[in-house]
């Protein structure tokens, strides 16, 4: 029986069905919520339902009036009085209350009087049971409120349109004009450290870092590079969507200047040190939310041989990325079945291969947050570790203790699930075996092709093959392709027909217009905007693992291959095609990423 009053709407309604709606409330129990709000909270995050349509529901349910409009139907008189009621909002306390209201979604969106020709704000929100929203009457002159739902994109779209977030620190900047950099060289045309450390002083390049830092949040990229681009010119790079795109060329400024400021105002880099790479991290508050910044400086050879030059490659690690709903990592639906089986068991190695940059950490910190649970020890050991994961004890490799001794150690600390980083040597791979083979669910990573080279990578490494075929559960291969942009992608052109035939695209859903390319439209990056995987997943059904056993000198990976497309998996390539028929992402970037298939 369901004791909250929305869900027993939710389940006459028939948004969910009883058995979700139970699980629903014991998740919200545990997390010791009981209102509406906590169950839509519940619904969202841990079973995966869209935003907009429980908050929908639940604005019914309360009889909150809606405004279901997009951006593109507003009027501009409707923008300009939403303008209006946020410029009024002009003092100090008003202005900081003003960010935190935008910054939940809380949209202050015109003035309208009632009968007693009072003034009455309208409101739009997409969480009505928002608490900020009760604080309008009490830190604003607005006393009277009507509020309203409204989708979440809408709300997006008209904030960016009438008060894009702005970078202070960038303002300082463009206000200042360039940098004016005028070190002098000595007589040995090495810079002079004085004027070097009179340059870095000035609050320009200070304001150009940290303009930089906040940007490629906002912006949501990856990483940063500052790389230098002559005596007095440097480039910066954020990476979008796994490409380096150029930010910004800061001119007349020399790049040693840059990189000192990056080292003054990080911590765990020598500022006068530039012969040797270091490592560093800074953590910043951006839009109220904690961000750290994982720093990589590398010494480089130019043509400027005379200048110690330095490439700076900044992370940028936020924790509001980190994927804690299995489902919403996208796999496809055979991948996710036999994913989620391997990871709801107790014993076994669960890995996940690709290269640099395939999401493979994004993958396996979603499955460690699916087994996490109060009742079992999970020890992962990184190098580094960048997100922390609660519920589990993580250990972190430095001089004093190494990927080694922490792989042993683990062994004595009475672990139930464990997470190897990645399995780089006999050593790693002997303890993982090991792990499985007592009892302990394990996951890692490889860096292999695909799945069934993963299995003679560890073979190499001198794994017997009966512990192979009876200690892994599956082999996830991904990688991960850009999306198209769903507002000015394109039914593929005639001209790419053909190469789309030869990978097998039929003629017919070409002329069906299913198949598109990219355009390029301000709501993207060149026509691209997110990005999904395509993967092969690699399951260890008894066929795969008799075949392991029954190899001598090398792994069949072709029959092992064979094998497994019979019982229904895709290769990289089918996985992008399947995607290319969806409608997510396009030819070139699944040739791009499956080329060597």
């Amino acid at each position: 029986m369901l004791s909250n009053k929305f869900a027993q709407y939710l389940v006459q309604n028939e948004y969910f069905d009883v058995e979700t709606m139970q699980k629903a409330e014991a998740k919200m129990k545990e997390y010791g919520g009981t209102s509406a709000g906590a169950l839509a909270r519940v619904l969202e995050i841990e079973f995966g339902a869209p935003h907009d349509m429980v908050y929908e529901a639940l604005a019914v349910h309360y009889a909150f009036p809606t405004f279901k409009k997009s951006f593109e139907e507003i009027s501009e008189s409707q923008l300009e009085a939403c303008k209006k009621v946020l410029d009024s909002m002009r003092r100090d306390s008003d202005e900081e209350f003003k960010r935190r209201l935008l910054f939940n979604k809380i949209l202050p969106f015109g003035l309208h009087k009632n009968k007693n020709k009072s003034d009455i704000l309208k409101v739009l929100t997409s969480d009505p049971t928002n608490k900020v929203i009760q604080e309008i009457t009490t830190r604003t002159q607005f006393k009277r409120l009507e509020i309203y739902w409204a989708p979440q994109k809408t709300i997006e779209d008209i904030i960016e349109h009438v008060a894009p977030q702005k970078n202070e620190f960038l303002q300082l900047l463009e206000e200042a004009g360039q940098v004016l950099g005028d070190i002098q060289e000595n007589e040995e045309n090495v810079l002079d450290e004085q004027e070097l450390d009179e340059e870095i002083n000035k609050s320009l390049l200070v304001n150009l870092f940290e303009g930089c830092l906040i940007e490629a949040v906002r912006k949501d990229a990856s990483d940063i590079h500052i790389v230098p681009a002559g005596k007095t010119a440097i480039d910066i790079f954020f990476r979008l969507d796994g490409k380096l795109q150029l930010w910004l060329r800061q001119e007349n400024t020399p790049p040693e200047a840059l990189t000192a400021v990056v080292k003054d105002r990080s911590t765990g880099v020598d500022r006068f040190e530039r012969d040797t790479a270091q490592d560093g991290f800074a953590q910043r508050v951006v839009d109220e939310h904690l961000i750290r910044y994982r720093i990589s400086i590398l010494p480089i050879v130019s043509q400027e041989f005379d200048r110690r030059f330095e490439s700076v490659v900044i992370r940028v690690i936020d924790d509001r990325k980190v994927i804690t709903d299995f489902r919403k990592l996208g796999f496809q639906q055979q991948a996710e079945r036999e994913f989620l089986k391997s990871i709801n068991t107790s014993k076994g190695i669960v890995i996940v291969t690709g290269p640099t940059g395939s999401g493979k950490s994004t993958t396996l910190m979603a499955a460690l947050h699916h087994v996490i649970n109060p009742g079992v020890n999970v020890l992962t050991c990184e190098d580094p570790v960048e997100y922390v994961i609660k519920g589990a004890r993580q250990l972190k490799i430095s001089h004093k203790m190494s990927f080694e001794q922490a792989i042993r150690s683990i062994l004595r600390h009475d672990p139930d699930i464990v997470m190897v980083g990645e399995i780089r040597d006999r050593v790693t791979a002997d303890t993982a075996v090991k792990l499985a083979n007592t009892g302990h669910l394990t996951f890692s990573t490889l860096h292999t092709n695909d799945a069934p080279s993963a299995i003679t990578r560890l073979y190499k490494m001198g794994i017997e093959t009966f512990l192979l075929a009876y200690s892994i559960n599956i082999i996830i291969a991904q990688r991960l392709v850009r999306k198209l942009c769903p507002y000015c992608r394109r039914p593929l052109s005639k001209e790419s027909w053909e190469a789309a035939i030869q990978i097998g695209i039929t003629r017919e859903e070409l002329e069906a217009g299913k198949i598109y390319e990219p355009v390029g439209c301000p709501k993207c990056h060149n026509g691209y905007k997110g990005r999904i995987n395509v993967a092969e997943a690699l399951y260890f059904y008894p066929e795969i693992r008799a075949e392991i056993i029954k190899s001598v000198s090398d792994i069949d990976e072709d029959r092992i291959r064979k094998i497994a497309e019979s019982k229904g998996m895709l290769s990289m390539r089918d996985s992008g095609l399947d995607r290319m028929r969806e409608g997510l992402t396009d030819l070139t970037e699944v040739l791009y990423v499956t080329a060597e298939d």
